[in-house]
């Protein structure tokens, strides 16, 4: 009996242990489930009663440097369905259908679904919201979503860019910045019972617990809009494709504005085409011409190679490199450097090039920013091209001298220009200045940063002094002159390649100038590029009036006042000045021109010729100034690839 009981105690107790054991597992298990895992298994519940719809969330506004909104969310209907709840079917397509310009048979689709929520149309206007809100419709709600509105339409539109309906950003600055601009949005909770069908009125909004942040820029909306309106004008008076205009102060290295043609409306961006919405300034890129003879320059004068004054032989407008021959558009002998840059001689510059050679070119230009993007905070950035030396070729190095062979985008051009403003100190450039977050706490701050100083604050001072050539008597850029200042600047014209024979074309060419004001002490650097004019074809008669009327606006609207006295009058008139005809491909000698004639010259002016030479698609050498009195061919005949093209004009006896 003793073994026995013994034995019963002991199952007894293994059985207590075991239901000891397994209580104290349930009792862990309750509490992982029902303390631990409280959060998690309440979502799961709701989620098996509740519908959760998410809402655009409210993107932070984008202002220019003096707080004035160029973009924000506004509030504004969307239009939903609950199919169950539709009483009348027949009338709700009926008025919806008139209401939302909508087919009827896509709202009866739609009322017949078997789903418990459905969007109708979102983001409606005011007018559709009162028609369908009169109508007290059984079964369709409304609920406040955010909707992306650009108050000045065009202005600015490339820089900004545009968002979906998501709203995500799509371009420009709204996707550089989408993250940081995009709050957490909202959601609509529709209650469902176990079948999944909707209870309730289905109108729970909650709100998102964050907005985005807002973005202040350097752009000034009123610069910006000048840059537009005079680009615009320009653009459409010479016929052109489109073009460019970048508004930079080069001491602070604030960038006031960048227009872009052709232009579109954020607002109604179905009506555009992606081509429009593209940067130019930033994403296109083009052979600068001689533009960039201003940075080779730079550099002779910062090596010690060349001085102002020093005479530079430009062999009588005819030179031979590397197995071709270089043209200068007048017999030009020996001319000083400043005169180089005055008269725009491609002799000068690639003998000045020559100097240099290869490595130390290349090393300046990189440091002057070509090549390599400016790292500006807007996505699609091109980084334009320049071979590395080993590559160059000797016809090579003479071309890049004077701004053939190598591309660059309006923007690198513009920066590069500042830094000879700013005493020859590189600038980053970020176009976002400060970064403020929804409760008014400024997130970032961004400032300019001095990437390297070029060249010497010396030789800048002398380059914008020979730019100041170009732009006075005789020079190539007469009509960017800007009443009551000095201007420092220089033209360029360049043919541009064509994409199927892979050489250059007889009829497309970019028209550009970058200037700067005042010369001794620049405030302003602006740069205008327009792109296959039609009418006139030369950066001094296309893209130079531009730059001043742009220039000219504003220095009014910052009230900067006027440093040179002497300068009075409104614009400077026409000029009849053979300097205005810069060369536009000088490597190759004239080629046969498939079947075309001389016009007859006699007689034309001087502007009459550049216009022919325009409209006909000519490249004919100018001699003289005046009037037309000799010319080669003569009028009528056909243009063969042995015969040299030119006139020879004279004042009148």
């Amino acid at each position: 009996m003793d073994k026995l009981e013994k034995w019963v105690r002991i199952r007894i107790r293994l059985v207590g242990f075991c239901f000891l054991v397994a209580f104290s597992f349930i009792v862990v298990r309750a509490f992982q489930l029902q303390v631990l895992g409280q959060e998690e298994w309440k979502k799961r519940a709701e989620r098996q009663h509740q519908k959760v719809i998410s809402l655009t969330p409210k993107r932070g506004t984008i202002y220019d440097q003096s707080g004035e909104e160029l973009a924000l969310s506004v509030e504004v209907d969307s239009l939903f369905i609950e199919p169950q709840k539709v009483t009348d079917p027949n009338r709700v397509a009926s008025v919806l259908a008139s209401a939302l310009t909508l087919s009827k048979s896509s709202i009866q689709a739609k009322i017949k679904s078997k789903k418990n929520f459905l969007w109708l149309k979102r983001q409606i206007t005011e007018s559709e919201s009162e028609k369908i809100r009169a109508a007290k419709l059984a079964g369709i709600g409304f609920i406040k979503e955010h909707q992306r509105f650009y108050p000045n339409s065009e202005i600015g539109a490339h820089v900004l860019g545009f968002t979906g309906i998501d709203p995500k950003g799509l371009e420009g600055l709204e996707l550089g910045y989408d993250s940081v601009i995009l709050g957490q949005g909202g959601y609509l909770v529709v209650e469902r019972d176990a079948l999944g069908r909707s209870m309730g009125s289905g109108d729970k909004v909650v709100e998102g617990e964050q907005e985005g942040a807002d973005l202040y820029l350097t752009l000034d909306k009123n610069i910006q809009y000048i840059a537009e309106k005079e680009l615009a004008a320009g653009v459409a008076e010479v016929g052109a494709k489109g073009g460019s205009a970048v508004v930079i102060d080069p001491r602070t290295g604030r960038i006031l504005a960048m227009a872009n043609l052709p232009d579109y409306n954020p607002n109604a961006i179905g009506n555009y085409r992606p081509f429009q919405w593209r940067n130019r300034a930033i994403c296109d890129t083009y052979e600068p011409g001689s533009t960039l003879k201003i940075f080779l320059m730079s550099a002779a004068l910062n090596e010690g190679l060349v001085k102002p004054g020093t005479v530079i032989d430009c062999e009588k407008g005819s030179f031979a490199v590397g197995g071709k021959v270089i043209h200068d558009h007048h017999a030009y002998g020996r001319i000083t450097a400043a005169e180089v840059i005055k008269v725009s001689s491609n002799i000068g510059a690639a003998k000045i090039g020559k100097a240099l050679e290869r490595n130390r070119l290349y090393r300046y230009l990189t440091d002057f920013g070509f090549g390599t993007p400016t790292a500006i905070d807007l996505p699609g950035e091109s980084t334009g091209l320049l071979r590395e030396p080993s590559a160059w070729f000797e016809i090579d190095l003479a071309a890049i001298s004077f701004g053939q062979g190598m591309t660059v985008t309006p923007l690198q051009l513009a920066r590069a220009a500042a830094a000879i403003a700013n005493d020859g100190a590189l600038l980053s450039m970020p176009i976002v200045e400060k970064i403020v977050n929804d409760r008014g706490e400024i997130v970032e701050q961004r400032k300019p940063e001095v990437v390297r100083q070029v060249v010497t604050p010396e030789v800048a001072r002398q380059v914008r002094d020979m730019m100041a050539l170009a732009v006075g008597d005789g020079g190539t850029g007469t009509l960017a002159a800007v009443p009551g200042f000095v201007v420092a600047g220089k033209t360029g014209t360049a043919q541009k390649v064509d994409p199927v024979t892979g050489g250059y074309s007889v009829d497309k060419r970019v028209a550009s100038f970058v200037g700067m004001v005042p010369a001794p002490a620049p405030q302003l650097v602006v740069l205008v590029m327009v792109d296959e004019p039609a009418k006139h074809v030369y950066g001094g008669l296309v893209a130079a009036p531009i730059f001043s009327k742009i220039t000219t606006q504003t220095l009014r609207y910052l009230k900067i006042a006027p440093t040179d006295r002497g300068s009075v009058d409104p614009l400077p008139p026409m000029p009849a000045e053979e300097a205005l005809a810069q060369p536009i491909q000088a490597v190759i000698e004239p080629v046969e021109a498939g079947g075309m004639v001389m016009p007859d010259c006699i007689g034309m002016s001087y502007r009459q010729v550049l216009e022919t030479m325009a409209e006909k698609g000519l490249n004919i050498k100018l001699r003289g100034s005046g009037r037309v009195v000799q010319q080669s061919p003569m009028p009528g005949r056909a243009i063969r690839y042995s015969n040299e093209v030119w006139v020879r004009l004279a004042p009148p006896t």
